[in-house]
This record gives C-alpha cells, structure tokens and sequence, in this order.
C-alpha cells in the first residue's frame, strides 16, 4: 500500500524556518518555505542541503507572508521549483514585498562581506538575489478565502483566514479520503484589526503551531499599557522605540497611537516617525486590502495622521538628533538588523529611553537578550551597556497564547486521530503537548525535524 508522509523540513522543535513536506502517491505538497532565523546554527541550515530534492515538490501552498514562513522561496525556485505557489491575495502581495527585501539584504550583506575581508569564503556570495526572488513572483497563484481548489482527482485544499496578519490562513488538506489540516499561525481573539480566526471543524491530522504553547498573554488593556509607557517617557524626556514588524505589528501600532492621540490620552503634539522602507509599503498594500479590517475603512486609512514615514536612511541621523520625546517605530522586530539598530546604539545606554517589545523574540535575538535583561548588547561589532528600561506589552502579540489555541482546537467537532505540534521551543511544545492530551483526550506528536511520519496508509485505487 502506499502511503501520506508528513516530514517538516523546518519549523520543528523550533519557531522558525517553517517547511512541512507532504508526501502523497500522486503529488508532493510543502506548506510553507521558511528562511531559518535567530542563533547562527540555526541560521547556518538555509545555506546547507535541503534533505529532499527539490524536484521532488510539485505544489507549495503558502499560509501567509512572515519570512521564517515565507523566506526560503527565492532559494528553492534558485534550486529548480517550478511548480506553483498558492496563496491568499494579500499573502501574495505581502510575500512579493517580504522575499525582494530579504534579497536586497542578502545582496548587501555579501558585498560587505567582500568589502570588509570578514567572510571565511574568497568570495561572499548571497543565499539568493533579487533576480531569484523575482523569478519565484512568476509561480504565485492567488486563491480565494473558503475557494475550494482541486490539484488532481485525489487532493484538494481551502485556506480559512487564521487571524495573524493580513492574508493569513490555515489550511484543509482532503487527501486520499482522509482530513489534514494545518494551522499555520493562528491569530488572536482580541485583535483590534483583524476579524477572529476562521475555523475548520473537521480533521483526522492536525499540524498545529505552538508558539505560546506554555504561556497566557496579558489581559490588560494594550492601549492603556501604551500611553502609560508613552506619557510615562515624556515625563523623563526621553524616547520610545518599539522594534516593529514591519507588516501587521507596525500597522496596528500606528492605528492604536493615532487613535490614543485623538483621544488625548498621549501629547497630541509627540513626533511619531515609521522608520522601515518595508513597514511603509506594507502599509501602502494594507490600504489596498483595507476591506479585510474589521475597522471603518476611513478609520484605517487615517492612521498615517501625525506620523511621519522615513524612507531615506540619512533621515534616520536626523531623527536621532531632533531634540524632545519622540516615538519611533522601526524594524526589525526582533532587533536582528535594519534601522532600529541604528537608534538602539543611540538610545540603549540611557535609562531615560524605554525599548518597548511587543511580540515574540527568537533565542539568539538581541530583542530575547533585552528580555533576558542582558548588562550588554553586541551591535556592528562593537558592545552597548544596556540602561535603557525594556517594558513588554504581550497583549498585542499575533499568535494566539495558551487558551487560544486550545479554544481554536476545540472548534473540531469530532475528535481528530492525531494533534502534531510544530512552531515552537521545548518548553512550548511540551506543555501544549500536556495540555491538549488532558483537555481533549488526544494523541498529541512533537514533530521531529526531517524525520518522516506516515499518517495513513492509501486504499488502492
């Protein structure tokens, strides 16, 4: 008999990277193709060998546009993938913005590397150029929300949005008779933007992420932990910088601070810059798709009131010199790289400063080293006492915490023969694991990275 093969390639026992491989008697499927980020073992597995061939996957259907989901695709059409990339409407605009960026990145990166001397190569090469990325825009197929899209007389897909960021979605796998579903990134209950998360409520196989696995998120009121952290600032003269995701997170915080300033619960004349080339185009296609908000439309066509986006890097000196309390929103999230780097050196030293994290920091960020309370951060070489206050707001994160995740399980009418739990640390995905097998009473699997794991067995045909 043949069988369905489930291999994660990525994005198990980890948060990042995620590629699961769906082996079938007819057709190959990868959901997701994530680039790897965070500690350098970690990074260093985007430059090996994928453990299949790439010939080997016909179809990759994405579930939305973050780059450890998303990332990888330049390099695999690099390597050969022709076949085509399903994905939401907006996930495809988004992901065309995230992929051409990570190349720009990767493109600059090798070239001071071969500047500078300081790459072990001769010769520093990019994992993937421009061009690749490119290229990949070529294979996009965009789908409907709730379209039910046949790939052969066996198997057919339907994305449901999951709430995380705009275009988002889980996925429903009907395969040889039997249900797979995988979530994706599941959004929360409470996003002041984006409607709750859609559910499918019936599956034999769960691919599940677990990513707050082990944890609740606050529920105090987000707006109001941000304008006491803002007015808290001025009152110190100092600066407010959140490291920001430039698509979902930095929309939402420009959204929450235009409303709290109209409210006159912060200084209504405080400075507000979006410091991110790719936060301001992911604003421009959040525009475009405005009508996927659960908000007024004019409501959120105002957020880019009273803040002003900064494109040009040298304004980026300027900003950091202007005298007075300001609020800066730049990338990257994490603190891996990109503008925020740039005033965190200016700013990390004084404890008038406040550095505000609002979502989830990978191990071997410098966003996790500020969570650790490290006395010390490393940026371009050289080391910064850290005095700034770090304060954290949990409540604005996009992946659902604990409880949600156990509530968007719940939503399964019949009880699934299998939970498999990805897109998560240890502690996650144990804890999950614990809770799921006592609250629901089913067998729950943490995925193991590239190690296969036969589903069911086919009827034949």
């Amino acid at each position: 008999m043949d069988a369905v093969i489930l291999q994660s390639l990525g994005g198990a026992e980890t948060v990042t990277g995620s590629k699961h491989f769906l082996t079938t008697p007819s057709l190959n499927v990868l959901i997701d193709c994530g680039l790897f980020q965070g500690i350098k073992s970690l990074r260093e597995q985007n430059w090996q060998k994928l453990p299949i061939p790439v010939g080997d996957i016909d179809v990759l259907i994405l579930t939305h546009a973050h780059l450890d989901h998303c990332g990888y695709i330049p390099l695999l059409v690099k390597k050969g993938f022709r076949g085509k990339i399903y994905s939401s409407e907006p996930t495809r605009d988004l992901a065309r913005l995230i992929m051409l960026d990570s190349a720009k990145i990767q493109e600059e990166d090798a070239a001071r590397a071969n500047r500078f001397r300081y790459s072990k190569h001769s010769t520093a090469l990019p994992l993937y150029t421009v061009k690749d990325a490119e290229n990949s825009l070529e294979l996009f197929k965009a789908v409907s929300f709730n379209e039910l899209i046949t790939l052969n007389e066996h198997i057919s897909f339907m994305i449901k949005p999951s709430g995380h960021i705009l275009g988002a979605g889980s996925v429903s796998m009907m395969c040889y008779g039997h249900t797979i579903v995988f979530s994706g990134d599941i959004g929360r209950l409470s996003s002041q933007l984006l409607e709750s998360p859609d559910y499918f409520t019936t599956a034999d196989y769960v691919i599940m992420e677990s990513t707050y696995g082990d944890k609740l998120h606050s529920t105090e009121d987000p707006a109001e932990q941000l304008s006491d952290i803002i007015n808290e600032t001025v009152k110190l003269k100092g600066n407010i910088l959140i490291p920001t995701f430039a698509v979902g997170r930095a929309q939402e915080l420009m959204f929450m601070i235009t409303k709290l300033k109209k409210e006159k619960k912060i200084p209504s004349q405080i400075p507000v810059f979006l410091d991110s080339p790719m936060a301001a185009e992911a604003t421009k296609i959040s525009d475009k798709y405005a009508g996927f908000f659960k908000v007024d439309k004019q409501d959120w066509l105002s957020i880019k009131e009273g803040v002003t986006i900064n494109s040009d890097f040298q304004q980026t000196e300027e900003i950091i010199q202007r005298k007075g309390s300001k609020i800066i929103l730049a990338a990257s999230g994490m603190l891996t790289g990109g503008r925020v780097l740039e005033y965190l050196k200016h700013y990390v030293s004084d404890q008038k400063n406040v550095v505000l994290l609002m979502g989830y920091q990978a191990e071997g960020t410098r966003g996790r080293a500020l969570q650790n309370r490290n006395h010390e951060l490393k940026i371009h070489g050289a080391y910064y006492p850290v005095h700034v206050r770090v304060r954290e707001i949990t409540g604005l994160s996009a992946h659902a915490d604990q409880s949600e995740l156990l509530h968007w399980l719940s939503k399964f009418v019949n009880r699934p023969q299998q939970v498999i739990l990805v897109h998560g640390e240890h502690n996650a995905l144990e804890t999950l694991r614990v809770k799921i097998k006592d609250t629901f009473n089913i067998p729950v699997k943490i995925m193991k990275p590239n190690q296969q794991n036969v589903l069911f067995f086919c009827e034949p045909v």
